[in-house]
């Protein structure tokens, strides 16, 4: 072998060897860069399982609340059952009853019915807000028109209005008890008591007129928007 082969081999093995060296460093830098990226990708995994499994946590936190409802269920069995104790034990006295007392006795029936009502609407607009749809009730024929229709905007007026309305009720039973006394001859209802009862009646009624004018003003906000 002559001496230009010799040079032409050497030059060659070098050649051969830089190439060999940079492709070593190349596989190097991608086998770094795959390396961070999967240790990126393994981060994000990471995170988001913590933040599913917190979200879940809280989106789960909402059935905290039914029982909660299971209590105002036996709330408005509690209501029934003093509202037929009071018409067992006003029974024996109908007859004896004159025009007025009458009118009581119906007045508290209809005050108690109104909180049945207000319980009621609570309960199962409430649940089906905050909790979860009824779907029972969307597959029976007796399912209330205002059921599913009710957010929270009108369970608020509604609440108010309630409120209003068995505060006018409570007013109007203690305006008609006035000059009906105790067995010792004490007045069942004082004029102390009537005076505020009008104030609290005013303050609900100028409660319910502002939230009114606030969710109206919000939705001449909304309808520009």
């Amino acid at each position: 072998m002559s001496d230009s082969d010799d040079y032409i081999t050497t030059l060659f093995s070098k050649n051969l060897m830089k190439y060999l060296n940079f492709y070593d460093l190349l596989l190097q830098k991608v086998n770094i860069k795959n390396k961070k990226y999967f240790m990126s990708e393994k981060k994000v995994s990471i995170k988001s399982n913590i933040e599913t499994t917190i979200e879940t946590g809280m989106f789960a936190s909402r059935w905290l609340m039914a029982p909660i409802y299971i209590i105002l269920c036996l709330s408005l069995a509690l209501i029934t059952f003093k509202v037929l104790q009071h018409f067992i034990v006003s029974l024996p006295f109908m007859v004896e009853m004159n025009l007025k007392e009458v009118l009581l006795f119906v007045l508290k029936i209809v005050d108690m019915a109104l909180i049945g009502n207000l319980v009621l609407m609570i309960i199962f607009a409430g649940y089906e807000n905050f909790v979860s749809r009824i779907d029972v009730a969307r597959r029976s024929p007796d399912k209330p028109s205002w059921m599913g229709h009710v957010d929270f905007t009108d369970l608020k007026l509604k609440l108010v209005a309630s409120i209003v309305a068995i505060s006018g009720i409570n007013l109007l039973e203690a305006f008609m008890s006035i000059g009906y006394v105790d067995d010792l001859g004490v007045s069942i209802v004082s004029d102390r008591e009537i005076r505020w009862m009008i104030i609290v009646h005013v303050v609900f009624i100028f409660s319910g007129v502002l939230l009114a004018l606030m969710d109206y003003l919000a939705s001449l906000t909304n309808n520009k928007k």
